[in-house]
């Protein structure tokens, strides 16, 4: 009667593990890459070049598609952030620009705020999954006493018939973001009053 006990206490234990197992939370450690050609504007000026996280939170969605899950999707600012000021940085020098963190009165400024990270569940049909993403930048440059404001979407529907572990949701997302800068830096108008 013991080793039964034991047994389905086994069982219950291996259960609950494997159900704590699959609503698992995913971190993801992101580094989008802007591939897209950028209109050269500058000879040399030096920009200064801020990444902003302008979301609400760092947990973007759950897997399941319900808010009250506890197998969260988290993109950590501390992680990402310095990856896209990498990129922007890259992309202001391949304008032409010299690019710098430090503020300086009357220099021209350009900011990218990551306004929105979205990953909800789609309408799922039978048997398929659906996974909707959608990534907002803003990008802010100012030069003087003028200011050109700019907003970016990327959308993504993503049909599976098992839910992504944690490298295709690391995949997706990345190349979410990366849409979302070759979007950003390929608007002529930043480059244009950066270079006023």
């Amino acid at each position: 009667m013991h080793r039964r006990h034991l047994l389905r206490l086994s069982a219950a234990l291996f259960t609950g593990l494997w159900l704590a197992g699959c609503a698992s939370p995913h971190y993801l450690q992101l580094d989008p890459k802007r591939t897209a050609e950028v209109p050269r504007t500058g000879s040399g000026q030096p920009i200064t070049v801020v990444a902003m996280d302008g979301r609400d939170s760092e947990v973007i969605g759950t897997r399941g598609g319900s808010a009250m899950s506890t197998a969260t999707i988290t993109v950590n600012a501390h992680e990402l952030m310095p990856r896209l000021q990498a990129e922007a940085e890259r992309a202001v020098r391949e304008m032409g620009f010299s690019p710098t963190t430090e503020q300086a009165e009357g220099r021209p400024r350009l900011t990218l705020t990551l306004e929105h990270l979205g990953y909800e569940r789609g309408e799922s049909r039978p048997v398929i999954g659906e996974a909707r993403l959608e990534a907002v930048f803003v990008a802010e440059a100012v030069n003087g006493g003028n200011t050109y404001t700019g907003t970016y979407t990327s959308r993504r529907t993503q049909s599976f018939a098992v839910r992504p572990d944690r490298d295709t949701n690391t995949r997706m997302v990345n190349d979410l973001l990366s849409d979302g800068l070759d979007r950003a830096f390929r608007d002529p108008e930043l480059g244009r009053l950066l270079a006023r």
